[in-house]
């Protein structure tokens, strides 16, 4: 019998743990939701302030609205190495994360050569040059007629 009861009282144990575990991450939750969510334009204006602080060179915003529904701006900017690269990516996304909250997908940091980062309203892309200018991207999405 007393074994029995202390197999139960592990078993508690251990669901209580579990259980504050996943509360904790609840409240982390709901108060990153609590903070509040800038709009595209301040999400813009913040990647944009950060690449600059970055040196970011060629940077380039493209309008998004009513072409695509997968955001409202996408942003084009240069790194001159792939460790510069990732560097800006890094710490954009620290960055978003420490001044609203919020969380950003990222793809390709670890190479370095272009980096993607999908904060929800904008796209960013952060290439090397050379890969930028094999893939121009700009030419697929500003309008027809703009200059680069």
């Amino acid at each position: 019998m007393r074994r029995g009861m202390s197999a139960r009282k592990t078993e508690d144990n251990v669901l209580t743990t579990f259980a504050e575990a996943e509360t904790s991450a609840d409240d982390r939750a709901s108060m990153m939701m609590a903070q509040p969510q800038p709009d595209s334009e301040e999400l813009l204006a913040r990647i944009l302030t950060s690449l600059e602080d970055d040196k970011a060179e060629d940077v380039v915003q493209i309008d998004l609205r009513g072409k695509t529904a997968m955001g409202d701006y996408m942003v084009i900017a240069s790194g001159r190495s792939t460790r510069q690269v990732s560097a800006m990516a890094e710490k954009l996304i620290d960055r978003l994360k420490h001044d609203f909250g919020r969380l950003a997908r990222i793809e390709g940091k670890d190479t370095g050569d272009w980096v993607l980062i999908d904060t929800g309203d904008v796209i960013v892309h952060i290439f090397r040059p050379e890969v930028r200018e094999f893939y121009q991207l700009e030419k697929m999405w500003m309008p027809s007629g703009a200059a680069n």
